[in-house]
């Protein structure tokens, strides 16, 4: 079982698109906590939404996948260490019980989980999946 995880931040329309096509994508899943910024360019979520259906991709919005707002300030401003951020970030994961919605992001289609940052390594988008394939042993994670 596939999932992969996009970040918007430096690509292009046409890179963004192509990746998601290219991976058989079927639903994204915009995981920031919030997805209406001018900053976003072509991923404000209703132009966002606009280019997958286009695509013929399932577009959800969810919350319950996002770190508080007060959790991503204290990371971005430096006011706590990554590995403080992801342990408390896996903690609000387990606590809100994510993994009680696996079957409806990952079921029938290839998912896509969609944050900000260019890479994975440092980004929230990594640590959904890999909470989530604890639940899953058979989910193949690739970040495109």
């Amino acid at each position: 079982m596939l999932a992969t995880t996009i970040g918007f931040s430096k690509k292009s329309l046409r890179t963004f698109a192509s990746a998601l096509q290219e991976n058989n994508v079927g639903r994204l899943i915009d995981i920031r906590l919030q997805n209406t910024s001018q900053l976003a360019g072509f991923s404000k979520k209703d132009d966002l939404e606009y280019i997958l259906e286009l695509l013929n991709i399932e577009y959800l919005h969810e919350l319950s996948l996002a770190p508080t707002e007060s959790l991503m300030k204290a990371v971005k401003q430096k006011e706590i260490a990554w590995g403080e951020f992801e342990k408390t970030f896996l903690d609000l994961l387990q606590e809100r019980k994510v993994e009680t919605h696996m079957s409806e992001w990952l079921g029938d289609k290839v998912p896509c989980f969609l944050c900000s940052e260019e890479k994975p390594h440092h980004c929230h988008r990594k640590l959904v999946v890999e909470y989530l394939r604890e639940f899953d042993p058979r989910i193949e994670i690739v970040h495109l």
